[in-house]
C-alpha cells in the first residue's frame, strides 16, 4: 500500500537544481508528466532540449523566453525571444503561455517588469509539434459547474486550443467556499470513448478572497482529497497552500475545496500512455448524480475572475 505522503508534497519538498519544485520520472511510480516551479530573480533558468514537450506558464509577473527549435543538420541556430505578459496574481485571469515542442531548448529570464514566478508543465514524448505562443486574450475561459460547484477554467493546453503530442494543461480558479474537481472522478483505465489513462499533477495556490479584510497573518488554504479505485490504492486528505503539489497516478480525485474566505487555484498537468490525446473521465457512481442538479442552479456571480488593480 502506498502511503499518502508518496503522492502529496508540501512546498519546497521537491526542490532541486535551483527550482522550488521538480516533478519528473525520478519520483517512484511517475512516468509521463512533469512540472517545474520556481522564482525568476537575477539569474536565468535553463531548459535543455530533450524528449519532452513543455508549456511555460507565468504564475505572477512577466518573463522573457529565449528558445531554440531543433533545425536540420548543418543549419544555423536561430534564437527566438518571446515576452510572456503575466499577471499580478493567478486569480487575475489568464496569462500568456508558450508551448515548446520536443527538442526545443529555452532560457527563462525575468522581464524588465521585475521578479516573476513561473511554472513549466512537461510531458515525455519524442514526437515533435510546432512551438506556439498563446496570448492571454486567446485563452478560452470556461465557467464550469454551477452554484457552490462553480469554477473558472483556463483551457490553454487542451486539444481544442493547442496542437501537442500528449500533454494536457489547464488552470482552475475556485472561489472561496466552492468545490471543484467535483464530483470525484478518475481516468486510470483505457476504455475507448469513455475513459483515458492519464497521470495528473495538481499544483496549488491560495489567497484571501476578493474584497476580504483579512489580517496580515491570515493563512489561506484549501482541501484536496483522493481515494482508491481498482487501478490502485491512494489516499490523500490534505490541507493545501501555495506551492503544494499533489500527484494522482490513479484513483478517484476530488473535491478540491476552497475554504470560506480563501480562493483556491490549481494548475493541472496530464499525460498518459494511450494513443489518443484526450481527457475522458468516469465519475464515482455514488456521486455522479450531483451534476444533474447544476441545471437548476445559477453560475456563481463572482465569476469570471479577471485582472484587478495592482493594489489588490
Amino acid at each position: 500500500m502506498q502511503h499518502s505522503g508518496t503522492w502529496f508534497h508540501p512546498r519546497g519538498a521537491l526542490a532541486r537544481d535551483g527550482w522550488e519544485s521538480v516533478v519528473d520520472d525520478a519520483l517512484p511510480g511517475w512516468a509521463h508528466t512533469g512540472l517545474r516551479v520556481g522564482e525568476l530573480g537575477g539569474a536565468a533558468i535553463e531548459l535543455p532540449a530533450g524528449d519532452v514537450e513543455r508549456v511555460v506558464v507565468p504564475l505572477t509577473g512577466s518573463i522573457d523566453v529565449d528558445w531554440v527549435a531543433p533545425g536540420t543538420p548543418g543549419s544555423s541556430v536561430s534564437v527566438t525571444t518571446t515576452r510572456l505578459h503575466g499577471r499580478v496574481s493567478v486569480f487575475d485571469g489568464p496569462t500568456d503561455v508558450l508551448y515548446l515542442g520536443a527538442g526545443t531548448s529555452a532560457t527563462l529570464k525575468r522581464s524588465a517588469d521585475g521578479a516573476a514566478r513561473v511554472a513549466v508543465a512537461e510531458a515525455v514524448t519524442a514526437t515533435r509539434h510546432p512551438d506556439r505562443y498563446i496570448a492571454r486574450n486567446e485563452v478560452p475561459v470556461e465557467l464550469r459547474g454551477a452554484g457552490r460547484s462553480s469554477r473558472q477554467v483556463h483551457n490553454f493546453g487542451t486539444p481544442d486550443t493547442l496542437d501537442a503530442a500528449t500533454i494536457l494543461v489547464c488552470e482552475v480558479l475556485t472561489p472561496a467556499g466552492n468545490w471543484s474537481s467535483y464530483p470525484a472522478h478518475k481516468h486510470d483505465e483505457h476504455v475507448p470513448g469513455r475513459e483515458s489513462r492519464l497521470e495528473e499533477i495538481y499544483y496549488f495556490e491560495s489567497d484571501t478572497a476578493r474584497g476580504s479584510t483579512a489580517p496580515g497573518d491570515a493563512d489561506p488554504f484549501g482541501m484536496f482529497s483522493t481515494y482508491s479505485s481498482p487501478a490502485g490504492v491512494i489516499d490523500i486528505d490534505a490541507r493545501v497552500r501555495t506551492g503544494d503539489i499533489a500527484l494522482v497516478p490513479y484513483g478517484y480525485h476530488g473535491p478540491a475545496a476552497a475554504a470560506p474566505d480563501y480562493d483556491l487555484y490549481y494548475l493541472n498537468v496530464m499525460a498518459g500512455p494511450d494513443p489518443e490525446r484526450t481527457w475522458l473521465i468516469q465519475d464515482d457512481p455514488a456521486h455522479a448524480w450531483v451534476r444533474a442538479g447544476w441545471e437548476h442552479q445559477a453560475m456563481d456571480p463572482r465569476l469570471p475572475y479577471t485582472a484587478t488593480p495592482k493594489e489588490r
